[in-house]
């Protein structure tokens, strides 16, 4: 059985084939740098992480890219209390962003394209656009004509007339249709360019449609983005591609759910939020990797403190089984490359049932028991065999232990405190496990 993914454009399950045998192109839409990330903002950025590890595994060549949205109203507020420029704050924090998903154990990805250097792109692509008859003018704002779209709505499930009900709530006079999204803002305020129809900014919508064409030039397979993106964001994005591409923009379109702080939406202006930037160690961030990796995508769920805890445990009952066994490999002096191989045959099995992660997780605790049931017995070959699947698994997830082979002068000590405990030498034992103790080896 082939990978099954959930496509949001049909919702429903599909087997999943890749436009180009052999390679995937996928793009995830990025954060707009104007704050620190919370834990929240994480949740498809490891996800994602995720979906291009496993893919890999599978044999595709897999191109990730994800924005990072440097031009926003947003950003120039941020900018006019700061006393700085657009740039300064952008700069500032996309690095704190990609520190952030260092931080929970996610890889950057292959490309990062930034909306501020494809302006005269975008620019290009709007008034392309107004010629065709899809976009209007009006005092130096250009809308896009959403009723020129038949299927608009698609991506959401709602037909217009339920979602122009839903736009009237905030009208703006200089549109046709209340539905109507802007493509280029009419500004005079922070950071702007020229264009045919007068100084302003692209809109939010059109940036990743003309980011995904420049960089693939043509429909993509994976489209991704968190669950609030799905309307109007990517909604949007489909109806500008539709007009001028003639295609969805992307064949399989994937979101992930939200992540709630006990019970409630997270937001930065209610203040109930973790800014992932204020973790205390790359252990806390794995932890909540853990969190986020092993939650159902496209489930929203609720984080707490009870749940930090439940996986804070899990962690360490996996870390101690995997340095124990580790370390009485290197004791012993084995090495050897072998996996389990049925149980990678599960581990797929699962993964390929739409990211089944909560199958997953129960199968590496099955290992961690059978690992732990191995070093009783001082059994090598299951050690390593346990040792090597836990890991392959762990590394496809994009979850680190952090137990990293003794250096030589560690293990040194290590077997001696080994040894003499087999002597019954409590006096030497107790000296060598104060220095292992020390290095933090047990």
């Amino acid at each position: 059985m082939g990978l099954k993914i959930y496509n949001s454009l049909t919702n429903q399950l599909e087997e999943f084939h890749s436009i180009q045998p052999g390679k995937v192109n996928m793009y995830v839409c990025g954060p707009t740098v104007y704050n620190y990330c919370h834990i929240g903002n994480m949740r498809p950025v490891v996800f994602y992480d995720m979906l291009r590890n496993y893919l890999k595994y599978l044999g595709y060549e897999v191109t990730y890219a994800s924005n990072i949205t440097d031009v926003d109203d947003k950003i120039i507020q941020k900018a006019i209390e700061e006393g700085k420029t657009e740039k300064e704050i952008a700069t500032f924090y996309e690095n704190a962003y990609f520190e952030d998903t260092k931080k929970i154990g996610s890889q950057k990805p292959d490309l990062i394209p930034h909306a501020t250097e494809y302006i005269e792109d975008m620019i290009s692509f709007i008034k392309e656009l107004v010629d065709e008859g899809y976009a209007y003018e009006v005092d130096g704002d250009v809308f896009f004509r959403v009723k020129k779209i038949s299927d608009y709505g698609c991506l959401s499930n709602q037909v217009s007339e339920d979602l122009e009900q839903g736009a009237r709530i905030s009208v703006n006079e200089k549109k046709e249709n209340p539905l109507d999204f802007s493509l280029w803002k009419n500004t005079t305020e922070g950071i702007k360019w020229d264009s045919p129809f007068g100084e302003g900014r692209p809109g939010w919508h059109t940036e990743c449609v003309v980011m995904n064409h420049k960089l693939f030039h043509g429909e993509i397979d994976i489209h991704g983005g968190g669950m609030d993106l799905k309307f109007p964001h990517h909604e949007n994005e489909i109806a500008q591609s539709e007009a001028l591409y003639k295609h969805h923009l992307a064949r399989y379109w994937m979101h992930v759910g939200r992540m709630e702080f006990e019970g409630q939406k997270m937001s930065k202006s209610k203040g109930n939020v973790i800014f992932v930037h204020d973790l205390a160690n790359n252990i806390v961030g794995m932890i909540l990797r853990m969190i986020l990796v092993f939650t159902p995508y496209r489930n929203n769920f609720s984080y707490s403190s009870y749940v930090y805890e439940q996986y804070e445990a899990t962690f360490l009952k996996w870390q101690r089984a995997y340095k124990q066994g580790l370390y009485e490999l290197q004791y012993a002096g084995y090495q050897e490359e072998a996996y389990c191989k049925e149980t990678m045959n599960l581990f797929e099995e699962y993964m390929n049932q739409d990211l089944n992660v909560q199958n997953v997780m129960m199968l590496v605790e099955g290992l961690i028991k059978e690992l732990n049931a191995s070093i009783r017995l001082k059994d090598l070959v299951q050690i390593s065999m346990k040792l090597n699947t836990i890991s392959k698994i762990l590394r496809i997830l994009g979850i680190d232990l952090f137990v990293p082979p003794m250096k030589e002068h560690e293990l040194d000590i290590y077997k001696k405190w080994v040894d003499a405990r087999n002597c019954k030498d409590y006096t030497a034992a107790d000296v060598y496990r104060a220095q292992l103790v020390e290095w933090k080896i047990i």
